[in-house]
């Protein structure tokens, strides 16, 4: 036994594309270690179908939200992000996740920390992974959140209630490298990172036509092998330090789009293709995008100034809102705001396997 609780409360909520399993803070161990032991068993982690939890057998649905009062006056909740491993019995916190962010709001309206109000609500969020700041706007008829609604998201089946959110202007320039283009293990890249550090890629630098199904682009190792040897070798130039066991950079490949939209995408996390693409990887995108002399300008179909972007991805595509200020030394972000949409889809306690002498933070 490691002393955690066994029983947790637990809601488990679609946000966007992703799948997860919401927590209150004070509902899990305060200590990191004893917290992620507690959710690798929760989750049926490490094993490749996570037959013995709440996991889905892949990143899109590994994943946990820990949602708490915030601390500070610029939010209403802090939220952080773990990405839980599936194959590995490992719990990481070094990225944010835009998909599981949408259904933050609603989960805090339903926990209590935010009261509602009749009509909509919204909810100031930090995100404790990075420090930066959303809001979420979603409607709360007779001051209950209601899931149903007309919104459409690809990916998605069916329709649901609209969730805004919005991401304030950016103090950080987006180019973390300081260059608009950087060679990085001998491909020419664009390093960008609108909250979420993403390398673009053009499509054709890689010998492929950036069009494959998810699960073909999988299969390639020689693709896999030049991807892993781009990302390993921009975390360093991106700040991000050794990025050997971690989930960022993303990687996403660009190629024109096919379907009327701005771009399309291929977004790798960091093995798997994304059957989609997360939030903030197409805010990234987006922004990436905007910038005059990134790898994006000779691969991309680009609205107006203003407009929104339509980022095509393998099921569908992601409308987006990125501005960006181009005026100083260093392109800063400007407003970026996205419609998503989440569902409740049990709100319960969770029973996590119980502690065993197998190390799980090896794979079995």
């Amino acid at each position: 036994m490691n002393g955690g609780p066994e029983e947790v409360r637990c809601m488990l909520m679609r946000g966007g594309t992703s799948k997860g399993a919401y927590f209150l803070a004070a509902d899990l161990p305060a200590q990191p270690a004893v917290r992620d032991d507690l959710l690798l068993r929760i989750m049926g982690s490490p094993d490749p179908r996570q037959i013995d939890g709440l996991g889905g057998a892949h990143p899109l649905t590994s994943k946990v939200a820990v949602v708490s009062a915030s601390a500070g006056p610029e939010a209403d909740v802090d939220y952080l992000f773990l990405q839980v491993g599936v194959e590995r019995g490992e719990v990481s916190d070094r990225q944010n996740c835009g998909n599981l962010l949408v259904g933050v709001g609603p989960f805090a309206v339903e926990r209590g920390l935010v009261a509602p109000t009749d009509g909509e609500t919204s909810v100031r969020i930090r995100m404790l992974n990075t420090g930066d700041l959303a809001t979420a706007t979603f409607p709360t008829p007779g001051g209950r959140v209601d899931y149903t609604g007309s919104a459409e998201i690809s990916g998605v089946p069916g329709t649901a209630a609209p969730v805004v959110i919005e991401f304030p202007p950016g103090g950080s320039p987006l180019l973390p490298t300081g260059n608009v283009l950087d060679t990085v293990a001998g491909t020419p890249v664009t390093c960008v990172d609108n909250g979420m550090p993403t390398v673009l890629i053009a499509a054709s630098a890689l010998k492929i036509t950036g069009y494959e199904a998810p699960e073909h682009m999988e299969k390639d190792p020689a693709l896999a092998d030049r991807l892993r040897e781009i990302r390993l070798a921009a975390g360093p130039l991106m700040g991000l330090g050794e990025v050997e066991g971690t989930t960022v950079p993303k990687l996403s490949l660009l190629a024109p789009p096919a379907h009327g939209g701005a771009v399309m995408t291929r977004t790798f996390i960091p093995v798997r293709c994304h059957t989609s693409i997360g939030v903030l990887s197409a805010a990234s995108v987006a922004a990436g995008l905007r910038i005059e002399g990134g790898i994006g300008q000779d691969v991309a179909e680009l609205p107006a100034a203003g407009e929104r972007l339509r980022i095509e991805h393998p099921t569908g595509f992601l409308d987006i809102e990125a501005g960006v200020d181009t005026g100083g030394s260093d392109p800063l972000a400007r407003r970026t705001a996205v419609v998503r949409t989440a569902r409740k889809i049990f709100d319960g306690t969770v029973f996590a396997r119980p502690a065993s002498t197998l190390d799980p933070r090896s794979p079995r």
